[in-house]
């Protein structure tokens, strides 16, 4: 049942202010945090994404929405913010970054690090 509940957003379910309420506690994580991962924790990309970033020791938030009871709604913000709902969805210095690949490309052209450095994710 769950998967079906993730496989079909919740939006349609949620008035216009709680779809804000979710699309401003999303913005307010992104913007409390240099690095933010909105993750789940069964989820292979999810777990390829966190071990570069802890392979190079940056400091970063990881928002893991299968252990949040508003995970769902949140995955429906994200695609508002970001125009991606699938996760991880990864963000550096309030801009999206993307997902897993888009995170593995930085770190096979070597430039992750730096762009992490710009973010502030080693302060």
């Amino acid at each position: 049942m769950n998967f079906i509940r993730s496989f079909f957003t919740s939006a349609a379910r949620l008035s216009p202010e709680a779809k804000m309420a979710n699309v401003k506690e999303v913005e307010r994580i992104i913007n409390n945090n240099n690095v933010v991962v909105f993750s789940k924790t069964w989820c292979p990309y999810c777990k390829a994404t966190k071990a570069a970033l802890n392979e190079i020791k940056a400091n970063y938030e990881v928002v893991e929405l299968d252990n949040r009871n508003d995970g769902d709604d949140l995955q429906d913000a994200l695609l508002e913010i970001s125009g991606q709902r699938s996760v991880p969805n990864i963000f550096f210095a309030k801009q999206h970054v993307g997902g897993n690949s888009d995170l593995q490309e930085l770190k096979n052209n070597g430039t992750l690090k730096s762009r992490l450095e710009e973010a502030g994710a080693f302060a």
